[in-house]
């Protein structure tokens, strides 16, 4: 058996040699040990692909897709934005039709039973015995009107807004009057004087209360109807501004391919640019047309309801005058010009005058015979009224007062009564011309916005497919 032979003395070897420990000498510094420096942080993923793209934008493939990506981003942005511009536009012009615009009809309505329920009052109690059971029925008629329209504001009016305070205060006045005009009307039908100090409170508070109220509820609605007529006709030039960049950026895009290929052109991106001018012809021409029909609308037919709406409360108005000027006898007076004069009297000539102007602005604002008609036939009507008048003045000033009532209430031959149910009649049929005249043009700007939206919005995805299949067939020239 063979045996291994063993060194003498010498350690078995494991590894690398042992180094020898050699002692510091002494007096001397132990040797400086090199630091090596630390190893620079690791790059970010967002660096280096940085970096990558830094490096790609150097080639021609490179610089066609970040072209691609940048015209694609274009065409979407673009059909976006006109896509909610013109939604917002559209649900403004809705607006207008079916909300603000009847909801300012309403609260008009709201203000004329009020003034016209005072009116067929003071008519009644005049009248006395020989009340109608037909001018009853009107002020009856009236006052349902108003509780039903107030009902309707209510509704469509924002909890603790202005509006919403004033519906409630005359919800609350509205059974205060009630109450004025029924005490006033068993007190007149018993022949106690007393009557006609309640009907003149009844009257005060309508004049001072209600009708001030019902007047701040119509401006309120106005006004809305108004933001909600500028919110459709402002025009879209975010929109109008992104087609007009999208469409330069594909022209650029388009020569710079001819410069360096010497091909006229590329379907791809023709395609984008012919989905893209559409958009935006279709955007200038279609918001063009809508705002047209919209300021139709105003001029043709809120314009003339507005002026409509003031003469039917100042005819209203004046006939509550004449009335109490015989059921006061007197008893209310002012001032004017240094002068004292019956108060009702004062302010049946300040609304005769109101309601002649209105009538002269409405003939004017009217565009057709249809329109011209009725509010020629309240002008003759408020002539002959004029004229009548004068003649029961003159009877109440001599101390006649039966003479005065019966010109004024119907009894005689020719009463002012028949002078105003024409002059009512004549706009109440204006009013329907002029409310049919709004529908009719908003229904025409309404339209002509019509599939907008979403018409370009597809046409802004087949433009940016255009882009990038246009961009994808160079690219492929490249592999």
């Amino acid at each position: 058996m063979t045996q291994t032979p063993r060194s003498s003395g010498a350690p078995p070897v494991t590894g690398a040699p042992p180094v020898p420990a050699v002692p510091p000498q002494q007096g001397r510094p132990a040797p400086a040990v090199p630091i090596e420096p630390p190893a620079p942080p690791r790059r970010t993923a967002f660096a280096e692909g940085a970096d990558r793209l830094r490096a790609a934008a150097t080639t021609e493939p490179g610089r066609l897709r970040a072209i691609g990506a940048l015209l694609a981003a274009l065409v979407v942005a673009f059909g976006a934005v006109t896509a909610w511009q013109l939604t917002d536009r559209a649900a403004a012009a809705d607006d207008v039709l079916t909300s603000s615009q009847p909801l300012s009809s309403d609260a008009a309505d709201i203000y004329r039973s009020l003034a016209d329920a005072n009116t067929a009052a003071t008519g009644g109690y005049l009248a006395g015995l020989q009340e109608k059971p037909a001018t009853r029925e009107r002020y009856e008629a009236d006052i349902r009107t108003a509780a039903s329209k107030l009902v309707t504001a209510a509704a469509n009016s924002a909890p603790g807004s202005e509006s919403a305070k004033i519906i409630a205060r005359l919800n609350d006045l509205l059974p205060v009057y009630k109450g004025l005009v029924e005490t006033a009307r068993a007190n007149n039908r018993q022949g106690y004087p007393v009557g006609g100090a309640y009907l003149r409170t009844a009257d005060d508070t309508m004049q001072r209360q209600m009708l001030p109220a019902a007047e701040r509820l119509y401006q309120n609605e106005n006004g809305r109807l108004r933001a909600d007529y500028a919110d459709a006709k402002s025009f879209p030039w975010l929109a109008a501004l992104l087609g007009l960049a999208a469409l330069a950026a594909l022209g650029w895009a388009q020569r710079r391919m001819y410069l360096r290929t010497n091909r006229v052109l590329n379907r791809g991106l023709v395609t984008a640019s012919a989905a893209t001018a559409v958009v935006l012809l279709w955007l200038v021409v279609g918001h063009t047309v809508a705002r047209a029909g919209l300021t139709s609308s105003y001029d043709h037919g809120v314009r003339s309801l507005d002026v409509l709406h003031d003469a039917r409360i100042a005819s209203l108005t004046a006939r509550s005058d004449e009335n109490l000027v015989l059921v006061s006898r007197g008893a209310e007076t002012k001032t004017v010009d240094g002068k004292v004069v019956d108060a009702f009297d004062a302010g049946y000539d300040k609304e005769i005058d109101r309601l002649a102007a209105a009538l002269a602005k409405a003939g004017q604002l009217a565009d057709d015979d249809a329109g011209r008609k009725p509010v020629a036939d309240a002008d003759a009507a408020v002539k002959q009224w004029r004229q009548r008048h004068a003649l029961a003045r003159a009877d109440n000033d001599s101390g006649n007062y039966q003479a005065a009532r019966d010109r004024v209430i119907g009894a005689s031959k020719d009463p002012t009564s028949v002078c105003f149910d024409s002059v009512d009649a004549a706009l109440k049929t204006a009013l329907a011309h002029e409310q049919d005249e709004f529908k009719r043009a908003a229904r025409d700007g309404r339209g002509a916005l019509t599939g907008l939206p979403a018409g370009a919005a597809l046409l802004a995805v087949l433009g940016a497919a255009g882009a990038v299949g246009g961009i994808g067939r160079r690219l492929s020239e490249y592999r």
